[in-house]
């Protein structure tokens, strides 16, 4: 029997056009599959076109915020410490209190010396009237002398009187002379030490009581208080250590003044504006929190620019890096509140450059009032002191009550 019969079914199944169907399968699939890898290009192309391009993203971000410095402001030895690390305090709540025996010695002897001041001037004052007194009484005894002299000139042509009584008389009118010229130098001396000024204005007693004001400042510093509210972190101080002005002790962190530092490329700056949208994801709360904020501001130069040992380009060992620089985003305040962060925590900040609107930013101000009532207090103080020692001044003050000025407070002490 033939092989190569054409009528056997088996040998026509073998024939070389019969694999047909199965390689026009393999083209449609390829086909598909080309238009698959076609389109989803084409929808990745569309997205990054119309959606992607808009944004900026970084994860070399991190949340900022003030870390407030609290230093003794004098010398000292530790007494006490009332606040540790992790611990929340409150503006004005004391942190550290300081051995106050030396400050409270400084404090009496600048209030003796004040009241020492006050009672030296009203003897100045007083003297006025002394002195004036004696320049009357100086004119007085001229114009005697001069009235003696006159009658004994008078008398020597009859010879009732000697040459020798007209020569003391005019001794004497020389005498009164001298004696009136010294009584108003003394006067016009006195006087330049009291004109256009009282008690409480004069000099001697405005620098007494700057000392009791800066011995006062300094009485006041022995107890060291948090000048925000926030949480104590670094603590360093500790009982008993003698400590020096301006040696830390611990910072206070609040945290509901914090923001994101953004490392973006210098290459990714170039649509990035102030007041655009920015979400931003914490590795600590994961994709299921997103913070929202804006754009605030950029920093004055990069990164390495503001480092320790900042690059020098100009050198023959310069190597070209793509440099960052640090944009600062600020957060809703509401969304902090309801999701706490902490400075340092690693985040992904996403910016929407879609968003133009260009706003200046926002002014941030700083402040405690903690020390404001510090002056108030210690202008009480002094006074209270004028008040004791000033006497009865009304003689002496054309104004009708003491004033006492000192920068831009004035304390008036009452009517004596």
């Amino acid at each position: 029997m033939s092989v190569n019969n054409p009528t056997d079914p088996t040998a026509a199944a073998a024939l070389p056009g019969a694999s047909g169907n199965g390689n026009g399968k393999r083209r449609r699939q390829l086909i598909v599959l080309t238009l698959l890898i076609l389109a989803a290009a084409i929808a990745l192309f569309l997205y990054w076109y119309l959606h992607l391009r808009f944004y900026e993203s970084t994860d070399d971000a991190y949340v900022g915020g003030n870390v407030v410095q609290i230093s003794a402001q004098v010398g000292g030895t530790v007494t006490a410490v009332k606040a540790d690390d992790t611990q929340i305090v409150q503006a004005g709540q004391p942190l550290v209190a300081l051995e106050a025996a030396d400050a409270q010695v400084a404090m009496a002897q600048a209030e003796a010396a004040l009241a020492q001041a006050v009672r030296q001037t009203r003897q100045v004052f007083l003297n006025n009237d002394n002195l004036e007194a004696a320049v009357t009484t100086a004119q007085t005894n001229l114009d005697r002398a001069r009235e003696d002299l006159r009658r004994r000139q008078g008398g020597i042509d009859t010879g009732a009187v000697s040459q020798e009584d007209v020569t003391h008389a005019q001794d004497m009118v020389k005498t009164a002379t001298a004696a009136l010229k010294q009584a108003h130098t003394a006067l016009a001396v006195n006087q330049a030490l009291t004109d256009k000024t009282n008690v409480t204005e004069h000099p001697n007693v405005q620098q007494a009581a700057a000392q009791v004001r800066n011995a006062y400042l300094n009485f006041s510093r022995v107890n060291i208080a948090a000048p925000i509210t926030g949480f104590v972190s670094k603590r360093s101080v500790q009982v008993g250590q003698r400590i020096a002005a301006g040696t830390p002790m611990m910072a206070i962190v609040p945290l509901e003044q914090i923001w994101i530092d953004a490392n973006f490329k210098e290459s990714q700056l170039k649509h990035i504006h102030l007041g655009q949208a920015v979400e931003v994801v914490t590795d600590a709360y994961g994709s299921d929190v997103v913070f929202h904020g804006v754009v605030q501001g950029f920093s004055a130069g990069t990164g390495s620019a503001f480092s320790l040992l900042p690059p020098q380009n100009a050198t023959g060992n310069w190597i070209k890096i793509v440099q960052r620089i640090p944009v600062r985003v600020a957060l809703d305040p509401e969304e902090i509140k309801a999701h706490p962060l902490r400075v340092g925590l690693s985040t992904t900040a996403t910016i929407d450059t879609r968003s133009q609107a260009k706003i200046n930013p926002a002014t941030t101000n700083y402040q405690t009032d903690i020390y404001k009532n510090l002056s108030a207090e210690a202008d009480l103080i002094v006074r209270r002191i004028i008040s004791q020692n000033a006497g009865n001044t009304s003689s002496s003050d054309n104004s009708g009550h003491a004033g006492m000025r000192q920068g831009h407070h004035t304390v008036v002490a009452p009517r004596t």
